[in-house]
């Protein structure tokens, strides 16, 4: 094999390695997220354990993390909740999920 190709199957792997990494430190916010929100909401242990499900599959729906968002301060509506405090508390877990993989 040339070098050329080794290097491409280099570079493939280590794409392949980081978009799994995101998608692992994503999943680990969204899990951040939802246990944030339930306990705003209320929630008891099982229905946490749900509602960090919702939050984690709310994040297929598009590209990016609006869809993410959305649904949370949907569930907030009610609780007034201000938008920048969602902002801030995803930046937050985000960094959070982030050093739990680093």
């Amino acid at each position: 094999m040339s070098s050329f190709d080794e290097r491409q199957k280099s570079f493939e792997k280590k794409f392949a390695h980081d978009e799994e990494l995101q998608f692992k430190v994503n999943a680990r916010r969204n899990k951040y997220l939802g246990q944030w929100a339930s306990k705003l909401l209320g929630y008891n242990e099982e229905k946490e354990k749900e509602y960090i499900q919702a939050v984690i599959k709310a994040d297929f729906t598009e590209a990016g993390d609006e869809d993410v968002f959305r649904k949370i301060y949907k569930d907030l509506k009610n609780h007034n909740i201000p938008e920048e405090e969602i902002r801030k508390k995803m930046n937050e877990t985000m960094e959070l999920a982030k050093k739990d993989f680093s």
